[in-house]
């Protein structure tokens, strides 16, 4: 369904379910299927005979939309006649709201309250709520029902019945002692639905576990809503945020389900569920929950927690933040309630990005919309604790702001375990466990205290983080010690060495250390920051062990803006300074500056001389070559410095390197026009590749341009498409948007001009996005050979084609342009 299709404005929505179809199913067997085609059919002629548009369909439940809701309620009536003679029986809602209509469809409250007025009715009747019943004609046939808490646990509402036929009472919430929500739940539909069939399917204990502020209470109320009327003697809810003894948890169990005096002959004979909410705190309360599943066969616990209880039987169910789209939602909704109108565009995702998703979070960022547009607030965002405060006044302390919620898991720490929070703060993102153990000192057993008390993520592959909104507070914790520095130093040790064993295998295992770096980055860069402010050699050493890296993955402007510096900050010589020249010559071309990248390679390769590295040297004259090509045009230029390359890696007996070179001088004879002797060592670069992806990329993607050159452009689609799979290990996006420029070359030389267009278009949008324009001669007469003549054949078409390219992610373009 296209969203330009969907009524907006005030829309009536419409939501149906089929009662008892499991006892249908299997009552008709395989003639159900039959029946609820039938019923598909009656439903949906019925609504859009009255202009009603399907929005969703699922399984045997119809979602519609109406601008009318007078239209609304003829299709309900029109669509339960069809089915009144058949065996299906039809449950039906509606409501009248002023939704927000976004890409994905609907979002808003609204759409959630129709959906819960339809579970609530029977077979055959159609409930609606009161503000449709205001829209209607006086004389319809309506019977008021009362006031009603549907299951979402927001405040009781008056509902209505279409017609004067007589139903049992309304599956609405009956007696229990769950609190009124403030708002209904926004998101969580799947861990409410797993949470549901868990204590639906035999678990007894579940605890909700999670860091503060990732709605572990809303959702856990939720989830005990949905049971209410399931459990033969009810549900109950149990806070414990204002208790601080925990022998006293039993005793508040009895008074919350009204057991007077023997609690475990009270639970015997009974089926229900107790909602235990807020037990971090209370922890050795967790045998006697224990012994109370033990002695009653029909009770189920559910728990919120920021750390397990570790007791038998208990299944852990860990909270993460919302998705980025559920996030956005809640703002949405939050920012509404407080009287402002926000799209949920790119910086309300950016605005929930920055407090980690973290439904607590998004709330408080949401109400600072009363003062601040979001653009405002998001510049606030730096440091997100101070300004996000201010919760409900009717919310526990500890819950009324961002800072108070870290601050009381932190309190629950042992002196050993706050001094590991603060240490382990140091880290700027993801980070493997034997970092952790390395830089801080931390044993397994103080790593999973954290976990446990949900102030660290696992991420699996050993790995874990810390979510930004609780590093800010444990950093003003580290930067409360006297152990800031120390930290500091030992987090630049471990990097530096990081990237030093990455510089050492960049040639034997790119791939690999090229995504382990990726990984680490934000780690790095850290160290780096702090080596600049504190030891300005040593961020030398780092930013030239880094700068094959930021030039194979596409960081460029940040690569080079990172080596200019340090080339600054320090008076460094020798070794460091000759290893940041070289990387920073190559990534100044690639941005280019052809001139500025030529001089400071000359000066990198006049101090490898002086320094009497071979190696060193035959890399760097390699580098050059490929600047000379690619950025300045200068053919014969680079063919000199790749067989000076090729010369002194032969002399070192460094095959690989050798083999690197040849890949150079391959490339110099594709751009001479020697298609002969160029494809003739392009097969021999593939015999040399020996599971070398990188050697493979560029003896396919030779072999493709000879091939494009002379014309054949099956034979190049098929190789710069080869070319591609082999480039695409290395997360090279420069060397990988080269392919898909092949592949659009070739493809338009096959007459599929719109797909070609489009990748190419792709291509300029990347490069644009990377802060690069690369132009060498040979490739660039090839471009307006193939891809020109498209434009040409297209005509007025064309930019219109461009333009979808360049809107393309780049990943699709990669999946086109392999696409046979």
């Amino acid at each position: 369904m296209c969203t330009h299709e969907l009524p907006s404005g005030t829309v009536t929505f419409l939501f149906t379910d089929v009662e008892g179809s499991t006892r249908l199913l299997q009552q008709d067997g395989a003639g159900y299927a039959d029946l609820l085609a039938e019923h598909r059919r009656a439903l949906r002629d019925a609504f859009t005979r009255h202009s009603g548009v399907e929005v969703d369909t699922q399984g045997d439940a119809f979602f519609f939309a109406f601008s009318r809701a007078s239209d609304a309620v003829a299709a309900a009536v029109q669509a339960r006649d069809a089915l009144a003679s058949g065996p299906i029986r039809v449950r039906m809602g509606i409501h009248t709201g002023e939704p927000i209509l976004s890409d994905e469809g609907y979002v808003g409250l609204d759409v959630h309250r129709a959906a819960r007025i339809a579970a609530a009715a029977h077979g055959g009747q159609i409930v609606l709520s009161e503000t449709t019943r205001r829209l209607l004609d006086s004389e319809a046939t309506i019977r008021e029902l009362g006031t009603h808490r549907l299951k979402d646990l927001t405040e009781a509402e008056r509902l209505y019945q279409l017609g004067d036929a007589e139903f049992p009472p309304l599956r609405t919430l009956d007696a229990t002692n769950l609190p009124i929500a403030a708002s209904a739940l926004v998101g969580r539909e799947h861990e409410l639905e797993e949470l549901v069939a868990l204590l639906t399917s035999g678990t007894r204990l579940i605890t909700v576990t999670g860091p503060g502020g990732t709605g572990k209470t809303r959702l856990a109320l939720q989830v005990a809503a949905e049971l209410t009327g399931s459990l033969h003697d009810g549900v109950f809810w149990v806070p414990l945020a204002g208790l601080s003894d925990p022998e006293l948890v039993p005793a508040e169990v009895a008074q919350a389900i009204g057991a007077l005096d023997d609690l475990v002959g009270f639970l015997r004979a009974r089926e229900l569920l107790i909602l235990l909410d807020n037990l971090e705190h209370l922890l050795d309360a967790a045998p006697a929950v224990h012994t109370l599943l033990a002695s009653a066969a029909g009770l189920r616990v559910l728990v919120t927690s920021r750390s397990p209880l570790h007791v038998s039987g208990e299944h852990e169910f860990r909270l993460e933040p919302l998705p980025p789209g559920d996030a956005t939602a809640l703002f949405v909704e939050r920012a509404r309630a407080v009287g402002r109108e926000v799209a949920p565009d790119r910086t309300v995702e950016a605005i929930c990005r920055r407090v980690d998703g973290l439904p607590l979070a998004v709330e408080l960022a949401a109400a600072r919309t009363k003062l601040l547009a979001p653009e405002r607030l998001l510049e606030r965002l730096d440091s997100a604790l101070p300004l996000l405060t201010g919760g409900a006044r009717d919310a526990p302390e500890h819950q009324r702001a961002l800072r108070a919620t870290i601050e009381w898991s932190y309190e629950l720490l042992d002196a050993t375990g706050k001094d590991f929070f603060a240490r382990v703060s140091v880290f700027a993102g993801s980070f493997p466990l034997t970092a952790a153990e390395e830089v801080c000192g931390a044993d397994l057993e103080l790593i999973e205290g954290l976990v446990d008390s949900s102030l660290l993520k696992p991420l699996g592959a050993d790995r874990i983080l810390m979510l930004e909104t609780i590093r800010e507070y444990a950093l003003e914790r580290l930067a409360d010690s006297d152990q800031a520095h120390e930290v500091g130093r030992r987090h630049a040790e471990f990097f530096m060495a990081l990237a030093e064993q990455g510089y050492a295998q960049r040639f034997a295992a790119e791939s690999e250390w090229a995504t382990r770096l990726e990984l680490d980055h934000d780690d790095l860069r850290a160290a780096l920051d702090w080596l600049g402010a504190n030891e300005p050699d040593r961020a030398l050493e780092l930013a030239g062990a880094l700068g094959w890296f930021w030039l194979s993955h596409g960081h460029l402007v940040e690569g080079q803006g990172r080596l200019a510096a340090a080339l600054a900050g320090s008076r460094a010589a020798g070794r460091s300074r000759a290893r940041a020249l070289t990387a920073s010559g190559a990534l100044t071309a690639r941005l280019g500056d052809a001139d500025a990248g030529r001089a400071r390679l000359d000066e990198a390769i006049a101090l490898w001389r002086v320094l009497g590295d071979g190696n060193e040297l035959a890399a760097a004259l390699d580098i050059l070559g490929w600047l000379l090509v690619y950025d300045s045009s200068d053919d014969q230029g680079s063919l000199e410095a790749f067989e000076q390359s090729l010369e002194l890696f032969r002399d070192l007996g460094d095959d690989s390197g050798a083999t690197r070179a040849l890949v150079g001088v391959c490339q110099v004879l594709v751009a001479l026009g020697e298609t002969e002797r160029a494809e003739s060592l392009s097969l021999e670069l593939l015999e040399r590749a020996n599971r070398d992806p990188r050697t493979a990329h560029f003896a396919f993607h030779f072999l493709a341009d000879c091939a494009l050159i002379r014309g054949d452009c099956e034979e190049a689609a098929k190789r710069y498409r080869q070319s591609l799979r082999a480039a695409l290990p290395l997360g090279d996006l420069l060397e990988t948007s080269f392919e898909v420029q092949g592949v659009a070359m070739s493809v338009a030389g096959l007459g599929e001009l719109h797909a070609a267009l489009r990748l190419a278009g792709a291509v300029e949008a990347l490069w644009e996005s990377l802060g690069t324009w690369i132009s060498v001669r040979f490739w660039d007469s090839l471009l307006e050979r193939y891809i020109g003549a498209a434009r040409a054949q297209l005509g007025a078409e064309a930019d219109a084609v461009w333009a979808e390219g360049r809107a393309l992610a780049f990943d699709d373009a990669v999946e086109l342009a392999l696409a046979d």
